[in-house]
This record gives C-alpha cells, sequence and structure tokens, in this order.
C-alpha cells in the first residue's frame, strides 16, 4: 500500500523515493511486524488466558513434566505472527505482485485451518480437534489453488518445471503432474513445522531462519543480475517476497518474547500450520522446492521420525525412537527442554547456511 502511495507523489526524487527500493521496504516490514507483536502481545495473551481457562490440552502420554510446567498454557498465540506478518506485508508489499497474494493466501489459509483445529482442542479438551482428513483436504484445497496461481504467472520458460540445486541449466517439466507436487510441497511443510512445534521455542525460530534463507534467495532469484551471476532461473517479481519473509520473521521475534521458555502461550496449529504452509509456497514460486528440504531439513526429520515409528510399531510392535516426534524422544533420555531447542536452532542454523550454498554450488 505504500508503495502505491509513494508511486502517487510528486516528490519522487525525495523522502518517497525508498519507498521504491525493496531493501528499505523490506526493513520498514520488518519493523512493523515486530512492534505489532510487542504491542499486542501481552493484551492477546490476557485475552486468550481469559477465554481459555484451561489452556491447550496437554497429552497424558507425553513427557511427564509437560504435565506439570505446560498446564494451563493458552494457545492459539499464532494469531499474533499471523496479524503482524499480514498487516506489514499489506502495508510494505506491492499490491500488484501475484506472488505475494498467494503466499498470503495460503499463509492465512492454512493459518484458518489451524485456529478450527486449535479451537476444537480447547473447547472440547480434547486432542482430536478437527479431523486430520478434513485438515488435509482443506489443505490440498488451499495448496491446489496456490499452485495454478503460481504456475501460471510463473514465466513461460519456467512454468510447470522441477529445478534441481547444484546443477545450473537443468529443468525436469512435469506438466501436468506440477500442481500435485506443488500442494505436496505446501501441506508437506505445514505438517512438517506442525510436527516440529512441541517444545517452547522450537518451531518458530527454525522457521525464521528458513524464511530469512529463502528471502535472500527470492531476493536473488527476483534480481536479473544476481540470477544471471549466480546461474540461478530468474523469476521476475519473485524479489518481492523478502517483503513477506522479512515481515515473517519481525513477527516471529514478537511472539518469541512471550513463548520463550517457559512459554506464556504457545502458537498452536493457528501458526505451526500457517509459517509451514508459507515457507512452502515461497520455494514453489521461487523454484527451490528441493532446497526447502535442505533448509528446512529439520522439519523433515522431525516429520520422518514420526512415519518411522508408526510404520516400525505397526510392522513390529517395538519403537524406534523412545518417544516421536524425536524431540520427544531426547526429552525421554534426560536432555533438558532448552538444551534440545537450542540445539535444534543450530542444526537449523547449519541446515540454512548449506542451503544458501547451492545457490553458487553449480
Amino acid at each position: 500500500m505504500l508503495f502505491e502511495l509513494a508511486s502517487l507523489s510528486e516528490d519522487t526524487g525525495g523522502f518517497f523515493a525508498l519507498f521504491q527500493y525493496i531493501t528499505f521496504r523490506a526493513g520498514g516490514a520488518f519493523f512493523t511486524a515486530l512492534l505489532f507483536g510487542f504491542l499486542f502481545g501481552r493484551p492477546l495473551i490476557n485475552l486468550l488466558r481469559r477465554k481459555q481457562s484451561n489452556g491447550q490440552p496437554i497429552r497424558d502420554d507425553g513427557p511427564e513434566g509437560h504435565l506439570l510446567t505446560k498446564q494451563g498454557t493458552p494457545t492459539m498465540g499464532g494469531v499474533l505472527i499471523l496479524g503482524a506478518l499480514t498487516i506489514a506485508t499489506i502495508l510494505w508489499a506491492r499490491w500488484d505482485n501475484d506472488y505475494i497474494w498467494a503466499v498470503l493466501l495460503v499463509t492465512v489459509g492454512f493459518g484458518l485451518i489451524g485456529f478450527v483445529d486449535d479451537y476444537a482442542k480447547v473447547t472440547k479438551q480434547s486432542h482430536a480437534g478437527l479431523s486430520g482428513r478434513v485438515r488435509l483436504l482443506i489443505g490440498f484445497v488451499i495448496a491446489g489453488i496456490a499452485g495454478f496461481w503460481v504456475a501460471t504467472h510463473h514465466p513461460e520458460a519456467l512454468a510447470n518445471q522441477l529445478a534441481l540445486p547444484f546443477l545450473k541449466d537443468v529443468l525436469i517439466n512435469l506438466g501436468l503432474f506440477f500442481i500435485p507436487f506443488a500442494m505436496f510441497v505446501i501441506v508437506g511443510a505445514a505438517n512438517s513445522v506442525n510436527l516440529t512445534d512441541g517444545l517452547d521455542g522450537l518451531a518458530v525460530m527454525p522457521v525464521m531462519i528458513a524464511a530469512a534463507t529463502l528471502g535472500i534467495i527470492a531476493y536473488a532469484v527476483g534480481n536479473v543480475n544476481f540470477a544471471n551471476y549466480l546461474d540461478v532461473h530468474y523469476v521476475a517479481g519473485s524479489g518481492e517476497l523478502i517483503i513477506f519473509t522479512s515481515a515473517l520473521i519481525g513477527g516471529g521475534l514478537g511472539f518469541l518474547w512471550y513463548n520463550a521458555p517457559p512459554a506464556a502461550v504457545f502458537m498452536g496449529d493457528t501458526g505451526s500450520l500457517a509459517l509451514g504452509g508459507a515457507l512452502g509456497a515461497i520455494a514453489v514460486v521461487i523454484k527451490h522446492e528441493i532446497v526447502l528440504g535442505i533448509i528446512g531439513g529439520l522439519f523433515v526429520v522431525e516429520t520422518l521420525s514420526v512415519i518411522i515409528q508408526v510404520l516400525y510399531y505397526k510392522r513390529t510392535g517395538k519403537r524406534v525412537f523412545l518417544m516421536a516426534p524425536i524431540h520427544h524422544h531426547f526429552e525421554k533420555r534426560g536432555w533438558a527442554e532448552p538444551q534440545i531447542v537450542i540445539r535444534f536452532w543450530i542444526i537449523s542454523l547449519i541446515l540454512a547456511i548449506i542451503g544458501l550454498a547451492t545457490l553458487k554450488i553449480r
């Protein structure tokens, strides 16, 4: 919105000229979202506490300490991140950029799915929430719309193509299978982050690290000079997504202020599904779906730990891990919660650096 308003000004060489620079608007989006989080974080938590007398239901079969330390903590704090992210993006991003609207569609859509799920859990004081099949069905519909939207706006040479990391000028034409592939990436990313969100601060920091990395890649992919220098596929307009990722980081930091151990609020499915879906959607736009698997390797491992646990248990009646997802396995082994969280943050940062390296190792 501010970009459009600045374009109407006759003072094109003065202060309003700053709004033409994507880096300036990215900084504005970051600080807007961060300020939103600080201003509305405490009032939102107080509201959630009044509405949720018992807080988020805690699993009886989970780590024993959770029943003592997390009982009564309100959930649905992802509303804070979504509010900060959406408002900051709408304020600072260009409204004529279709990629921004596609990613926002996924983020808000998955956030609504999570909100309904969290609301059902809190009101029923049950872990059942929204039916898993319903969640997946709605998620695939939203992802399908976004995937089709993005595919129709990609450059003709890149439409329905899959780019491979480490290899320049290599594209695999997925044809009609691109939309299902995009749906899998978006829904998979959303649910992977959702599975990771089990300890205070565990999911939000890796999401911010991944968002920052994808934002850098989006800026490079959306700049013809950088794209040519790095031998990556140029996607005109995708650089605008750095506005979105900056807002996500600002909103995430504002939320982390209250989610740091011991958490005053949980993001719930409202936040985890929305943020994971956003990462998947960005990766689809910038043609770095496989690189997302590297950058978000922590989320992949968390998901695989659940899949392995379930399949192995059904086959043998035994467990590979003491408890899945894998962060609970380490809890069962006696690791302190902050120890797990910080070490997982470190792993996320390492994986992000490896993901960035794919830009030049070709």
